[in-house]
């Protein structure tokens, strides 16, 4: 790691899919944030902490679901996102599965976005009937994006607030994507691995150029015929 990037604090965006004022779904996300800050600080780094509150957005991701226009508000999360050195990904669980909002927002990313990006998945819900979701639904979802989620999954349900067991996953979960951050593993994929990831022409900021467009299948799929 170089001098600039050591001394670079790490980025540390919050996705919070709540829709009540105070959220529980936001309050365990900050529970988390506020430990990955304490433990990066004892090992010498400092952490900014951005938030992505998604009912914010919630206009702006469905009209970019229904016509891929993306709204002002949208593009200044996707670039937090784009940006970031880790992400809090924090849901509420409705009728065993996250909420739309949550799930809808991760669908209108670009699919390279989050390639390697360290994640903790955490959520919330009023009983542990969907204590599974976390691990069934959402880590599925995120390992399709091809990002690295920390082995502690994180849940919350009513009960679970005055649990001091909770805290204790808290602290592992947090600990888990300092060390991740530490490592310093997705700049690393970026920088020596990037072509060897499959692409969707167009995606990827325009990373992937080395498509080749005069193959005789994509004269093909223009249109045109092979030679």
């Amino acid at each position: 790691m170089s001098d600039e990037q050591e001394a670079r604090p790490y980025r540390l965006v919050v996705v919070s899919a709540g829709t009540s004022d105070p959220s529980s779904t936001r309050l365990l996300a900050d529970r988390i944030a506020g430990r990955v800050v304490a433990l990066a600080g004892l090992r010498g780094r400092q952490v900014t902490v951005g938030v992505v509150d998604l009912r914010e957005l919630a206009t702006e991701i469905a009209t970019a679901l229904v016509s891929q226009l993306v709204g002002p508000k949208l593009t200044n999360a996707i670039a937090a996102l784009r940006d970031a050195d880790g992400i809090v990904a924090s849901a509420p669980i409705y009728k065993a599965g996250a909420s739309g909002l949550f799930t809808s927002f991760f669908h209108v990313l670009d699919n390279d976005l989050l390639i390697a990006k360290p994640v903790v998945l955490a959520a919330t819900a009023g009983t542990a009937r969907h204590a599974l979701v976390v691990d069934e639904q959402m880590r599925s979802m995120f390992a399709y994006m091809r990002t690295m989620t920390v082995p502690t999954s994180l849940f919350a349900a009513t009960e679970d607030w005055g649990d001091p067991a909770l805290n204790k996953r808290i602290d592992r979960a947090a600990l888990e994507l300092v060390l991740l951050m530490d490592s310093g593993f997705a700049r690393q994929v970026r920088d020596e691995s990037w072509q060897s990831y499959q692409h969707e022409f167009g995606s990827a900021g325009g990373t992937e150029t080395s498509i080749d467009l005069d193959s005789d299948l994509m004269r093909l799929a223009a249109g045109g015929s092979a030679t």
